[in-house]
């Protein structure tokens, strides 16, 4: 009776151990090799910058818990950083990747490993380049899933389906965008968008560069959508299917159906497809949303989904009616529809107070270029400043005590107050600086992203690493502090890492400071990052080693 009682207690104990192994995660391995390969796209073929040979490149796949060590070797001429879009990274900012403000770059022949933990996260997010302009090709999809026992909120699908939306130059692009700052104005637009890297039929060359979705009558699907574009917002369709939302950047939200979707540069959205047609070839399409006067690339990339008994050499491949290019009520009605989840299992810990108010001015201006075409170029900043890069990182010179590298005098509020969306200031100039904003840990902020048209009114889809936050209100025209917040949803706003400010408005978000660091918060519009759209956070220490930055790795690249 004895030794029974002892092998139930011994079975016991290595059951919960088991368990216990399990909650704490596994640690998963990955090695990116960045090098060169040779890709054909529209009958040319160029070389372009990829991962593992992979263009989009592979797939991290993690559950809720885990830890991932990504080891990083650089064979090509470019410095490279790699940025995993939307992990917390909490207390790991050395992993976080934007060069020169976590990290200096990964020189050519050497090697970093990025070593984070994902903590409270499930579903899609993505990693990609953030240097130069080398995310248009070194670019993949991080999968989160839940704990191993642990449902979706939703019905679980038959199978799950990653869909990169992107775009594509001909030209070599750092080629591009050096041509553009070269000459002071804009640099040329993509000559295709793409869905997992291939431009659809509607171009040349359309049977190699055509992505193909097979999907069986009945079956229901979930669709990971990414916006990997370096400069479009863009609209997702189906022909003839419908989608229901069921979660944004990585977190869970009420299911909102609808006929197409609306996402920027930099985030994710999963949708639900249900294959409810007997048979046939269904174009799934994206485009540009732009509802701004800018040259765009307003050609429509097309993927097909297709079912099993269908005949790819005969049936009618059927065209989504998508939202037209400036449509925008339909972006409107869907930013504003959607909703976090806020259940018992996953709340929407909104705050409720605010710490400190920010109001920061986002938007195009103009700089002096004795060497441009016309003495001047387009700047992009933020109230007023446009933001100067350090040589080296920010998060060395705020943990090392550093001097001279930044300041921590970045304004609150915009240095002279003025009618934001309407007739713009006589000779708008912006000033520059390394100029960043200390918070102190676990303060709560609200910031006021508001667009102007000091230059041209254009949309901003912004990108805080390091944090979610709520967007709590959003609306066109300028923000009116004494009016506005009365209409704040502060129950059930959809929680994010990327948002987008309308063109000609404002958006309104908050979040907490829970995370010790520098963050780095900049347009995800690659060309308005290049002119200056950017500044950082510098997050105080909290009490004790459990509330304050990790020491940074052996392996951390010098400059």
């Amino acid at each position: 009776m004895g030794d029974s009682v002892m092998r139930i207690t011994f079975l016991v104990m290595v059951i919960m151990f088991s368990s216990a192994m399990e909650a704490e995660g596994k640690t998963r391995h990955y090695k990116f090799d960045v090098g060169l390969k040779n890709v054909s796209r529209l009958c040319q073929t160029k070389p372009i910058v990829t991962v593992n040979g992979e263009f989009p490149g592979p797939t991290i796949y993690a559950r809720e818990g885990d830890t991932v060590i990504v080891n990083v070797t650089n064979h090509v001429k470019y410095n490279v950083s790699i940025h995993w879009h939307g992990v917390r990274q909490l207390r790991t900012g050395w992993a976080d990747g934007p060069a020169y403000i976590t990290q200096c770059p990964i020189q050519t022949g050497q090697s970093y490993a990025y070593n984070f933990t994902i903590t409270g996260q499930r579903g899609t997010l993505w990693w990609h380049a953030h240097i130069l302009w080398l995310r248009a090709t070194i670019h993949g999809a991080i999968v989160i899933l839940p704990p191993k026992h642990h449902l979706y909120p939703f019905p679980k699908p038959h199978k799950e389906i990653t869909l990169l939306l992107g775009e594509w130059w001909n030209a070599d692009v750092e080629a591009v965008i050096n041509e553009a700052l070269k000459s002071g104005g804009a640099p040329n637009v993509s000559d295709a968008h793409t869905i997992n890297g291939k431009p659809g039929p509607l171009f040349k060359c359309p049977t190699k560069d055509t992505f193909v979705v097979s999907v069986e009558h009945g079956k229901t699907y979930l669709l990971r959508i990414i916006n990997v574009a370096l400069n479009d917002e863009l609209f997702f369709d189906v022909a003839d299917h419908h989608l229901k939302v069921v979660e944004v950047d990585a977190v869970y939200t009420k299911p909102l159906r609808t006929k197409s979707i609306v996402i920027a540069p930099g985030q994710t959205t999963n949708a639900l497809l249900y294959a409810n047609k007997g048979s046939g070839r269904y174009f799934i399409a994206t485009r540009t949303f732009m509802d701004a006067p800018v040259a765009v690339d307003n050609k429509t990339a097309t993927a097909i989904l297709q079912y099993v008994n269908s005949n790819s050499n005969t049936d009618f491949i059927a065209m989504p009616r998508i939202p037209s290019q400036n449509d925008t009520s339909f972006a409107t009605n869907f930013s504003n529809s959607l909703r976090s989840l806020n259940s018992a299992r996953f709340p929407a810990k909104v705050p409720q107070t605010v710490d400190r108010h920010l109001l920061f001015t986002v938007g195009l201006a103009m700089d002096s270029c004795p060497t441009c075409n016309n003495g001047s170029r387009v700047a992009a900043s933020i109230n007023n400043i446009s933001f100067v890069m350090p040589k080296i990182s920010l998060l060395q010179a705020h943990f090392f005590n550093i001097t001279g590298v930044f300041t921590t005098d970045f304004p609150d509020r915009p240095p002279t107050p003025f009618n934001y969306t309407g007739a713009p200031p006589q000779n708008p100039m912006t000033s520059k600086g390394t100029r960043l904003t200390r918070i102190p840990f676990n303060s709560t902020v609200q910031l006021v992203l508001q667009g102007t048209s000091v230059l041209a009114m254009e949309k901003h889809p912004l990108h805080l690493h390091g944090f979610n936050f709520f967007i709590v209100g959003r609306g066109f025209g300028n923000y009116n502090p004494n009016k506005d917040p009365a209409k704040f949803n502060l129950v059930d706003p959809p929680e994010r890492n990327t948002v987008g400010v309308p063109t000609g408005g404002w958006t309104a978000i908050r979040f907490r400071a829970d995370n010790p660091g520098v963050w780095f918060m900049h347009c995800h519009l690659e060309v308005h990052t290049t002119w200056g759209l950017k500044m950082a956070f510098v997050v105080e220490n909290g009490d004790g080693p459990n509330q304050s930055i990790l020491p940074p790795p052996k392996d951390l690249p010098k400059c």
